[in-house]
């Protein structure tokens, strides 16, 4: 049994850079003809850019806790407290009765014709395929979120976790409090706008395809920020920012595991070419509902192959052909609706009412 906290480990070494390092990097932004004639506009950015840098300026606007948190007097990010008043108010239309219902839909494909593949990915269709059945049928209201954004935008950042859940789990803040981090250039996380979008929603449905046996990057980078709404702490004063003893301490007197997504409705479709679907679709099933969201049902979470060892070059025609799937497709629409209603009837899942023997 441990009687007192653990020692936080430290020891990988610095990556502070050096001055010259730094406005190499820096610079390397302001290439090309557009730029040549503000040489010395880019030389006084760069020096104040390294000052913010060398005097580890995290945040750049930030404000006191104020009431409701546990120190008060704690300064925090205007920008997290922003993220945060939004997800409130998600929560209160999530749980508010009557109104239309909210899906997330959500495209996971990394491909667009707005960038180098110059085509759209076969995700967009078939997702695009679900949206017109979710919008066909009233009461419903349909936010579709396409993750290729992150590639074809400029701008559009979802920036990595950083994994501080595994040094304690209420060191992980609901929302994520590691981002903005300006003097890492660390800016316009997606995330702060993706979170109260996943807590609005009453139901979720995924398409992706497969990568390497494993989700796509974008779906990757979301799935790991989303970290924090499995057992998040939505006071980061309790530790006083990122004190890793401090919330060594409060996880090892007791934590609940505070699960932010519960009660939300899921399908999952996944489709590849050749090898992987089965272990993706497992794999987003068990993630959701370890969060404690609820399948809509085996019609509603599926994988197909298409096209299956045939050319890339051919595989939207592949598609054409495959009127099934897009059927399926559709079928999960209409399964996830159903749910939903029923959820929002007040259906309860089995063993819902269950104290859980396990902490997480």
């Amino acid at each position: 049994m441990i009687t007192q906290s653990p020692k936080v480990r430290t020891g990988q070494g610095s990556t502070k850079l050096s001055r010259a390092e730094f406005a190499r990097r820096y610079r390397a932004q302001f290439v090309g003809p557009a730029f040549e004639t503000a040489k010395p506009e880019i030389a006084r950015l760069t020096a104040l850019a390294w000052a913010a840098y060398d005097d580890d300026l995290q945040s750049a606007d930030t404000r006191k806790a104020g009431r409701g948190f546990a120190d008060p007097a704690h300064e925090l990010s205007v920008e997290w407290l922003e993220t945060r008043a939004a997800i409130r108010d998600a929560q209160r239309r999530f749980e508010k009765s009557g109104g239309k219902s909210r899906i997330l839909l959500i495209s996971a494909s990394p491909r667009t014709d707005e960038t180098c593949p110059g085509e759209m990915a076969k995700t967009f269709r078939v997702t695009t395929a679900a949206r017109t059945c979710l919008e066909k049928h009233g009461g419903f209201d349909v936010d579709f979120l396409d993750l290729s954004q992150i590639n074809a935008e400029y701008g559009r950042h979802i920036h990595p976790c950083k994994a501080c859940v595994s040094t304690a789990m209420p060191l992980c803040h609901w929302p994520c409090t590691c981002y903005p981090n300006h003097n890492l250039g660390q800016i316009h996380d997606w995330m702060n706008e993706l979170y109260p979008r996943w807590v609005a929603a009453h139901g979720v449905m995924i398409v992706t395809p497969v990568h390497w046996y494993q989700a796509p990057s974008v779906l990757k980078l979301m799935m790991d920020r989303l970290v924090c709404a499995d057992g998040g702490n939505p006071d980061p004063t309790s530790t006083h920012g990122k004190e890793g003893a401090e919330a060594k301490a409060i996880e090892l007197k007791g934590w609940d595991f505070p699960k932010h997504l519960a009660g939300r409705i899921f399908s999952v479709i996944v489709h590849g070419d050749c090898a992987g679907v089965e272990g993706l679709r497992r794999t987003l099933h068990d993630w959701l509902t370890d969060m404690k969201l609820v399948s809509a049902g085996p019609a509603a979470v599926f994988d197909r192959y298409v096209g299956y060892y045939e050319p890339y070059a051919t595989s939207h025609e592949a598609l054409d052909r495959d009127q099934a799937f897009m059927g399926e497709a559709k079928n999960a629409a209409l399964m996830l609706m159903a749910a939903v209603k029923e959820m929002r009837q007040g259906r309860q899942p089995p063993g819902d009412d269950l104290e859980s023997p396990r902490s997480k």
